[in-house]
């Protein structure tokens, strides 16, 4: 039985894809996008999508550091509000680049279009915030269960959660913690309300319209400096070490036929990641200025840095285990047909190389 996706395109799915499995069939989707797509040709210019989000920091400090200059390539860089775009706009197989979640980046890779993730921009991302007063029932009650029905019971209603849409990072991860570590059905032992990104979660923290999220940052430090009522319960660092969230995901037009422009990016992607951990201050202003100043003040993106959330990486590697777990859930959500493996998902060799 086939489950529809959101956004889904005319593309064959990745099944029916390797069906396929003939040259000419990866050649065609390879050459959607014109001269830089065509098989055998050299690419002139790299096309990045990418997100204007806080674990997409990498591709912030490229840009506003000069990094991407120093490619032998010209790069064009296209930014989408979210992943869902970023996925339907793959669908012309037109981005060399992706940087965005790693659950579109599965549905992707799952719609046919050849592609693997070459890099991680950030794990352990996670925070499952709560109201403080329901913080202090969660620290005196024996299990998590018992602090959910003590919130049922005392307030007539369920707990809510209000975090992504479904099959979304935080949506999955949060529906993992519930189920996995805390051992309560995410269906029934509360309510989970979907809002169409960081902004709506944190209007929603802010006018107390929900009582808890799983949430990535500048979201938990925003949060604490406007003073809301909320404090983290529980880290995805420490119930799923590695936990993947933001990815780079590159076409095979650029892993197969332009191997050291590959390279040349991964490096530069490396080397931002070092730029991260060194000069936080010049990092802050960085993701400030291309996020915006409004949505996102230099001194607010300078104290998300130091977030234990914040843990910005290069290496692929770091979250191969959290990414089996979440194309499992990605599958069970209706994201993908079936959980990706492991060769399907990543290519190692490309950053190990640098």
């Amino acid at each position: 039985m086939s489950n529809p996706k959101e956004g889904s395109s005319p593309l064959v799915s990745r099944r029916r894809f390797l069906t396929y499995g003939s040259a000419a069939g990866i050649a065609g989707l390879a050459g959607c996008s014109g001269a830089t797509g065509s098989q055998g040709s050299s690419l002139s210019e790299l096309s990045v999508a990418y997100m204007p989000i806080y674990p997409d920091m990498q591709y912030f400090v490229m840009k506003e550091q000069g990094f991407i200059d120093e490619l032998s390539v010209q790069v064009s860089g296209e930014v989408f509000s979210d992943g869902p775009s970023i996925v339907q706009a793959s669908a012309t197989g037109d981005f060399d680049v992706m940087m965005f979640g790693i659950v579109p980046a599965m549905i992707v890779i799952d719609k046919g279009i050849p592609s693997r993730i070459t890099a991680a921009n950030i794990q352990n991302a996670m925070e499952i915030l709560a109201r403080r007063s329901f913080a202090e029932v969660w620290d005196d009650s024996d299990t998590g269960k018992e602090a959910f029905e003590r919130f049922e019971s005392e307030e007539g209603r369920k707990f809510t959660f209000g975090t992504f849409p479904p099959g979304s990072v935080p949506d999955i991860l949060l529906r993992y913690w519930l189920s996995e570590i805390v051992g309560v059905d995410p269906e029934s032992a509360v309510d989970i309300t979907p809002l169409s990104g960081a902004g709506p979660v944190r209007q929603a923290l802010l006018s107390n319209k929900i009582d808890g999220t799983s949430i990535m940052e500048p979201v938990p430090t925003i949060a604490e400096q406007e003073d809301a009522p909320f404090q983290s319960i529980a880290w995805a660092g420490d119930f799923m070490p590695g936990q993947p969230a933001a990815v780079t995901l590159m076409h095979d037009r650029v892993l197969s036929e332009n191997q050291e422009i590959a390279k040349e990016f991964i490096q530069q992607h490396k080397r931002a990641t070092e730029f991260i951990q060194t000069n936080p201050a010049q990092t802050a202003q960085a993701a400030s200025s291309v996020i915006g100043e409004s949505v996102l003040p230099v001194e607010t993106a300078r104290k998300a840095i130091d977030a234990r959330a914040s843990d910005f990486i290069s290496n692929p590697r770091n979250i191969a285990d959290g990414a089996d777990i979440f194309s499992s859930y990605a599958a069970t959500a209706g994201k993908i047909e079936e959980p990706l493996t492991r060769e399907e998902l990543f290519d190692f060799e490309v950053y190990e190389s640098v």
